[in-house]
């Protein structure tokens, strides 16, 4: 009676509790179903950039993962360089023309440098409230919500991952952020994996290199050729947009650039590079120089940098602090990435293989120079001593049997000419000595190249501005003196004209020698050439300079403003030492 009247109180379960409690049942099942999903996608997120070896690649899956799992709208992970500065920043969610009218990634300031400075997950609801916000630049679109976790690689943070805006207008909750360290982790593992693939990859390029660079040594390529297979190379090695090698002229700390890869690399090969460019500072100190925007750079000045738009760059030196031979610059567009520790370190090993093949080039180089020299001593002293003295007793002996046929004036005047002819053979062979004997010699004293250099930087105290110097050729070794006189002085008269009436305020200069002809090409930015001068005595001395040696000279007017002087004469041997003298009347 007792548990009838029970059951009866009880009664059946009143609907709108049924549907109350079937709707709590159904939101468990839902949670348990989606938190089963949420982490089936965690799995195949890792999985995914597991399997990804390619860092760049890798990083940018990382991203596009961790919008997925939490549902953002945009997502980003900031690398982070010296200083805290943040060096590589990589987005989800955001096309081309909003990254456009943002102009540059962030440098991190505000929340981001927060991250930066404590690497502990951040959320928040309201990006705005919190007192370390510094707003967002003009374009950027607006954002609330955020999400913020580090990425660790071997106890070390590598970056910062950053999520805003989760969809629908809800605020990251507490299961976000678990998924989100929980990518964090698996991120870092990946990442180290794709490092040390990296490194495996780098040391095999390396060894490849230094193998081929070694035969080509062996080989008995010219150093011209090593330096141009060693910037090949290089640009190979990294996958930069260019590749620089600069030089030092003579003894001095002038630098040229004899070899260069790559993108603009004809417009950049043979550039002087004055002591303000980051290059020159690190062949002076010998240590490695990196940088975020090189065009844009503070720290130097001119260089290739003027001439082609560069952006992540570094220059490394080319043998031991003690020894600089040289200055290795590798560079990308801008827009491109910065280059990676792991490729930093792979060109920085392979400078110190490359000094080493270098110095036995210039070792080998300086041997045959010497062999080469002791050649030119015998000849001339066996042109002087056997052939001269032959010609100049055979010119004795005709002038004799001369006195005898005075009066047979035909035999007269052949012998004659065939006198005369002797004189100006014995007068080319002695122009041959001269040169034999004293090219080195002013080789040894200062080539072409570093008058050059010489010259340009007297002009930049009268200009008040260093002028561009390119330099191709075999300027020190091609060019017979004669020419080289007559060179440097066009360009003295060149660039004194610039800096007396062009009003320029930049200059280039280039000297270039090919197997043929030897030229000059001064360009300035200023008024022009006036139509209306008739006095033009300077114009009328370098086109005489190039007309005496057989060439031409033309002055234009460029486009928009300017001057161009093109100074262009053939190459032939050195004139003769002596004028005026007979030859037959001394040995």
């Amino acid at each position: 009676m007792d548990e009838r009247s029970a059951a009866e109180r009880s009664g059946p379960v009143p609907p709108l509790r049924m549907d109350a409690l079937l709707s709590e049942l159904q939101e468990h099942v839902e949670r348990v179903r989606g938190g089963r999903d949420r982490v089936q996608t965690l799995l195949d997120a890792v999985m995914a950039i597991g399997s990804d070896l390619h860092l760049e690649d890798l990083l940018r899956r990382i991203v596009q993962s961790a919008v997925d799992l939490v549902d953002a709208t945009y997502g980003a992970l900031g690398v982070p360089g010296e200083e805290g500065v943040i060096r590589q920043f990589i987005t989800v969610g955001m096309d081309d023309r909003t990254i456009a009218e943002i102009g540059h990634y962030p440098e991190g300031h505000g929340i981001l440098g927060l991250l930066i400075r404590e690497p502990h997950p951040l959320r928040l609801d309201d990006l705005g409230e919190h007192p370390e916000s510094a707003g967002f630049p003009p374009g950027h679109p607006p954002m609330r919500t955020f999400l913020g976790a580090p990425v660790q690689v071997r106890g070390k943070v590598f970056g910062n991952l950053y999520l805003t805006d989760k969809r629908g207008g809800l605020p990251f909750d507490t299961d976000d952020e678990v998924v989100l360290q929980s990518l964090a982790a698996a991120a870092g593992v990946a990442i180290d994996n794709a490092r040390m693939y990296d490194d495996s990859r780098h040391r095999e390029r390396r060894l490849s290199a230094s193998a081929d660079m070694t035969r080509a040594l062996l080989s008995g390529e010219p150093p011209e050729e090593i330096l141009r297979s060693l910037a090949d190379t290089v640009r190979q090695m990294t996958g930069s947009d260019l590749v620089t090698l600069a030089r030092p002229v003579g003894r001095g700390q002038d630098l040229v650039v004899e070899a260069a890869a790559g993108r603009a690399a004809d417009e950049v090969l043979g550039l002087a590079l004055p002591a303000t460019t980051l290059a020159a500072k690190v062949f002076t100190t010998g240590e490695p120089i990196t940088s975020e925007a090189l065009s844009d750079d503070s720290r130097g000045s001119g260089g290739s940098a003027s001439v082609v738009r560069l952006g992540p760059a570094f220059f490394v030196p080319v043998g031991s602090t003690e020894k600089v031979r040289g200055v290795l610059q590798v560079a990308n567009v801008p827009g491109r990435p910065p280059f990676s520790d792991a490729t930093f370190d792979m060109v920085l090993t392979f400078a110190d293989q490359a000094a080493l093949v270098l110095e036995l080039a210039e070792h080998r180089r300086e041997a045959e120079q010497l062999t080469l020299l002791g050649d030119r001593d015998r000849i001339a002293r066996d042109l002087h001593d056997q052939v001269i003295q032959r010609l100049f007793a055979d010119g004795l002996t005709l002038q004799t049997v001369l006195g005898h046929v005075r009066d047979q004036p035909t035999a007269a005047e052949r012998i004659e000419r065939v006198v005369d002819d002797l004189d100006d053979t014995i007068k080319t062979i002695r122009s041959t000595i001269f040169g034999l004997q004293h090219r080195d010699r002013r080789q040894r004293s200062g080539g072409l190249r570093a008058q050059l250099l010489a010259v340009t930087d007297e002009a930049a105290q009268v200009l008040g501005f260093a002028p561009a110097l390119r330099m191709t050729g075999l300027l020190d070794t091609d060019v017979p003196a004669g020419h080289a006189d007559h060179l440097l002085a066009v360009l003295r008269e060149a660039l004194s004209n610039a800096a007396r009436h062009a009003g320029a305020t930049a200059v280039e200069v280039t000297a270039e020698a090919s197997d043929r002809t030897l030229g000059l090409i001064v360009a300035d930015n200023g008024c022009g050439i006036d139509p209306a001068a008739t006095r033009r005595s300077g114009l009328a001395n370098l086109r005489s300079r190039a007309e005496e040696l057989g060439g031409t000279f033309h002055a234009d007017r460029r486009d928009p403003s300017g001057t161009l002087l093109r100074w262009t004469v053939p190459l032939s041997a050195d004139p003769s030492p002596t004028a005026g003298e007979h030859a037959l009347t001394g040995g």
